[in-house]
């Protein structure tokens, strides 16, 4: 697909993109048709699923998932395996995910990189939000110019069968509703992503020629020596000559996952990423990172506070359900602290 120059500057424009540095992308907005919309369908769609159980079990349930995806938090990695654990990640983390994804599928079109025929293994797809980035995606520029149609092939890897459930039913009833030029095929595998070499069925040869990781790096060190194990595996066998790997992670995890402090230094940070595409098996192509705050240290989190309630925009519908399901006290609101990073092998 050619880049279109307005459809671009739409972008810019509405996610208030600033280039601080060759790297560093500052970003404060949205879009906000689609995104509020999306917004008040997921949201209707959680309380309509958490509200089918009983007070006392559902109290319960929420408490078991919300304390297993706090680890992140601290640095360990959750299990991902309880009852509502699907329903609170998508309270907690689906829209910046989303939003995450919805940008660096912008990046790739940006470079030129984006075809019309898309076959994508989603390694840790969760419920899909490389799919829902990419649906928004489409969504946004299907009003700029005319495409030939879409046909996207959306292979889920993912170990929870709860999370693809989840997220194939919300998108039936939200995604599949939106007129778009787009035809997309899900196919959904669902194993254990470390005993993925000891499986007689393999992945496809050759065939993707997008593969892609989404905030699915393992704080154990073990965990991700045996993770990266398997990645380089899939990319040297699965991604095709031509592909593109795009890696999303979050700006401090990825420094942490190599026992290093958080850097202003660029040459650092790029010896960083470099190390990371060696240890996966790929060769970088470039990388960007993106932060609401345009900063790369990380604010306090009441300095961060002030700044998403004077600058970011307000996940409104959302943040009722994380004050009534967990108890959240806090202002909500769209942020990002990722590095977007394309890599080929």
């Amino acid at each position: 697909m050619t880049p279109n120059t307005k459809f671009i500057e739409f972008v810019i424009n509405s996610f208030q993109l600033i280039e601080k540095d060759e790297n560093l992308l500052q970003c404060t907005g949205i879009d906000e048709q689609i995104f509020y919309d999306l917004e008040s369908s997921l949201a209707n769609y959680i309380k309509s699923e958490v509200e089918t159980i009983p007070e006392d079990k559902r109290i319960l349930e929420l408490e078991k998932a919300h304390r297993d995806i706090g680890k992140l938090k601290v640095g360990a990695d959750p299990d991902y395996s309880f009852y509502l654990t699907p329903h609170v990640y998508f309270i907690r983390y689906f829209l910046d995910n989303i939003y995450s994804n919805y940008l660096a599928w912008y990046l790739v079109y940006q470079s030129g990189l984006l075809p019309t025929k898309i076959n994508i293994l989603d390694i840790g797809a969760g419920p899909g939000t490389v799919a829902y980035g990419l649906a928004l995606f489409l969504q946004s520029s299907s009003s700029f110019f005319a495409t030939h149609p879409m046909h996207i092939c959306y292979y889920s890897l993912e170990k929870q069968a709860q999370f693809q459930y989840r997220g194939l039913q919300f998108w039936r009833q939200y995604i599949e509703q939106q007129i778009m030029p787009t035809n997309l095929y899900f196919r959904f595998d669902t194993r254990d992503l470390f005993t993925y070499n000891e499986q007689l069925k393999v992945l496809p040869k050759g065939f993707f020629n997008f593969i892609t990781i989404s905030h699915c790096l393992f704080f154990d060190q073990e965990e991700k020596k045996k993770s990266f194990k398997v990645y380089r595996k899939i990319f040297q066998e699965s991604l095709s000559n031509d592909g593109y790997a795009i890696i999303i992670v979050q700006g401090r995890k990825i420094f942490r996952n190599y026992y290093l402090e958080f850097s202003e230094n660029r040459d650092i940070e790029k010896k960083l990423i470099e190390n990371l595409m060696a240890d996966i098996g790929l060769n970088l192509v470039w990388y960007k990172y993106l932060a609401s705050t345009g900063q790369r240290m990380p604010s306090k989190s009441r300095e961060y506070g002030i700044f998403a309630r004077e600058n970011l925009p307000h996940q409104k519908y959302m943040e009722k359900l994380k004050r009534q399901y967990l108890q959240s006290k806090h202002y909500s609101s769209y942020g990002i602290d990722d590095y977007i990073i394309l890599g080929k092998k």
